[in-house]
């Protein structure tokens, strides 16, 4: 009875955990939507801001890998 309660809130907080990928997927869709927003404003400013945009990508993405990374440790190392 005891373990099976343990691995019932490993579950439930891998995924809390998974919902971190989902924040990543809306910070990358913000990243991209404001940058095509800029480029189109201006877009003889657009080839300058492209490094930041990858940038601001890799990070959000980044954070979506850890999140992953924690749910699958939650899962597994209990």
């Amino acid at each position: 009875m005891e373990g099976d309660i343990v691995q019932m809130g490993a579950y439930i907080g891998a995924g809390l955990a998974c919902m971190g990928m989902g924040g990543a997927a809306v910070g990358v869709g913000n990243v991209a939507g404001n940058f095509l927003s800029g480029a189109l404003r201006n877009p003889s400013a657009a080839p300058g801001q492209t490094a930041m945009l990858f940038i601001g990508i890799a990070f959000a993405e980044a954070f979506g890998i850890f999140s992953f990374l924690v749910a699958l440790l939650l899962m597994f190392a209990v």
